[in-house]
């Protein structure tokens, strides 16, 4: 006999998934039969949290580009894969997410873990439906899959348990014959029209002082967007999910942009008078040019994100490598004084981070480890990075490398991303190292995965940033808003002996002299590890150019009584900080 499940695991094998996500549970049963029989098809990896089941499944999808899968149980197992589905929202990657429901003849009647869970996900799903009898399965999970590959989004299918093992003959109309449908890919390959590449070609042409923005929606344009930088002689600026869009030794890139970018991106993009935006919807607005001060050609794939974050004169909706291929032979050779420029400033500015990353003062900066860190990630990485004071310095600190993938959790910005995204480039490319930056914050709310890691022996190095206090939220409170800080502070954990508890090496760093040589030491065979880097918590993540409204409010947290006000003076007198109060 076959059943619902049994067509649901043939259509996943169908379009070529092998990996899937998850937790089982008395209410996912049935499919998880169905997985049995083909486990050597489609490999299951065991989490200990559905939360980072979504989340392995959002990254999946964004470093291999095809699509990622996770599956819990009903009720609270669905409820927990919602934060990780968000990110997958947010960051437009391809995840189907498959949950189980209660007995069909059951639901909305108070039994146990009743939540209907296609309504608890309208918000978060692009296709969402509940899958009636064994014959609407096969229909059901060709559109899921074909939507979330399709709209790069969250699909997601919940099954009644009865309905899981219902052989799939039972209850077919006669409008419903088998395999009406298939798995045959089918993708929307714009190219603009000529008038309208020819009109952004013309603003490019006119424009003096160019500046490019990208995101990562032109991480496979490497080639191309070097070309249009040379030709314009444009600095390249990237947001943060653009990193590895243009490795950054790349002589035609300054760096991030934003509260965790570099001072020669953000003078460019002030300076500028031409603003050409690649497959980027950088939600910080603010650190954009004013509306209307400059002339902007936009290129995204999603006509709707086309004008989103700043006025586009000209708006190519297409894929970022095509646009690109049409639209370099129109462009006119630019004299590069302002790409020179840029040059001279980020030589000026990695000089700075050079300065900052080899303080031996201790306690031990951040900056230290993300430096020596940044010199020893080897070209064939893939490297994550969680959510708060530690992105900054991954972002500032550790380049990325030509054929390097780097990511985080984007839109959402989401603590505890940084394990479950590491786990899931392991899992996907077996033979490239996995480096995690990640703060004890961001650690501490998933460290089940820990055990993760050494159930599958898989090649992470997790890099544990640990200051003891939630960072990034203290600083936002004094520099944002000018209170003293509250309630950001963790009690401290012993990571090194939690992580051996869980099956891994681990060691600890504390003298920035030693740093880089106890690094060596950790990071020299294939076998996981965790390293806890202990830090100063009284370094802060400052933006590269400080507003005035910035310094007033941090000056105003420190005399409203923040109760460390001395210690971050004096740890940060040699530091921006110095220049605020």
């Amino acid at each position: 006999m076959t059943d619902a499940s049994d067509v649901l695991v043939g259509r996943l094998l169908a379009w070529g998934v092998d990996t899937i996500f998850g937790l089982p549970g008395d209410g996912i049963n049935g499919v998880f039969e169905a997985l049995r029989k083909q486990k050597d098809k489609i490999r299951f990896i065991h989490v200990r949290h559905e939360e980072a089941a979504a989340f392995m499944a959002c990254a999946y999808a964004k470093f291999t580009g095809r699509l990622g899968v996770c599956i819990a149980t009903s009720g609270p197992g669905g409820i927990h894969l919602l934060n990780g589905l968000y990110d997958a929202k947010m960051d437009h990657a391809p995840v189907l997410a498959i949950t189980g429901l209660q007995h069909s003849d059951l639901i909305g009647t108070f039994t146990q873990q009743d939540v209907a869970l296609d309504k608890l996900f309208i918000d978060v799903a692009e296709f969402n439906e509940r899958v009636m009898s064994g014959a609407h399965m096969e229909g059901m999970a060709d559109l899921a899959i074909r939507t979330a590959l399709t709209r790069r989004g969250v699909a997601h299918i919940t099954i009644p348990v009865d309905v899981q093992t219902q052989e799939v003959k039972k209850g077919r109309s006669e409008r419903n014959p088998p395999h009406h449908t298939s798995a045959v890919p089918a993708y929307f390959d714009q190219i603009p029209s000529r008038a309208e590449i020819e009109d952004a070609a013309d603003i490019l042409n006119r424009g003096k002082k160019i500046a490019i923005l990208v995101g990562q929606g032109a991480l496979h344009a490497t080639e191309e967007l070097e070309q249009v930088a040379e030709i314009l002689g444009a600095p390249i600026i990237k947001a943060l999910l653009g990193k590895a869009a243009v490795p950054d030794d790349s002589p035609y890139t300054t760096g991030g942009i934003g509260l965790l970018g570099t001072e020669p991106s953000q003078d460019a993009i002030e300076d500028c008078d031409t603003l050409l935006m690649v497959g980027t919807s950088f939600p910080y607005i603010e650190f954009l040019p004013e509306p209307g001060s400059v002339k902007c050609v936009q290129i995204d794939v999603d006509p709707q994100r086309i004008s989103l974050r700043h006025p586009a004169d000209v708006g190519l909706v297409g894929d970022s490598r095509g646009c690109l291929r049409v639209l370099l032979p129109l462009l006119k050779k630019h004299h590069p004084t302002f790409l020179e420029k840029a040059q001279k400033a980020k030589i000026e500015w990695q000089k700075l981070m050079e300065e900052r990353g080899t303080h031996e003062d201790m306690p031990m900066k951040p900056q230290v480890i993300g430096w020596e860190l940044g010199k020893r990630v080897p070209a064939n990485a893939i490297v994550t990075s969680d959510s708060g004071t530690i992105t900054t310095w991954w972002a500032r600190y550790v380049p990325a490398l030509r054929g390097q993938m780097h990511s985080c959790s984007g839109n959402l910005a989401s603590m505890a991303c940084g394990l479950p995204y590491a786990i899931a480039a392991a899992v996907a490319y077996p033979d490239r190292p996995v480096y995690c930056i990640i703060g004890d914050g961001g650690i501490s709310m998933l460290l089940g995965e820990l055990i993760t890691v050494a159930a599958y022996q898989l090649n992470i190095k997790i890099i544990v940033i640990k200051n003891n206090t939630l960072g990034q939220i203290k600083w936002e409170q004094m520099v944002f808003l000018g209170n003293p800080e509250f309630a950001c502070d963790l009690f401290p954990a012993d990571f090194v002996t939690i992580a051996r508890g869980a099956g891994l090496q681990a060691t600890r760093i504390e003298d920035p002299k030693t740093c880089g040589a106890q690094l060596d030491g950790a990071i020299h065979d294939s076998k996981a590890v965790l390293i806890e880097a202990v830090v100063d918590e009284f370094t802060p993540p400052m933006p590269a150019k400080i507003k005035a409204s910035q310094a007033l409010k941090l000056s105003e947290a420190l005399l409203r009584g923040e109760p460390n006000r001395m210690k971050i003076v004096l740890t940060n007198a040699h530091d921006k900080v110095r220049e605020l109060i």
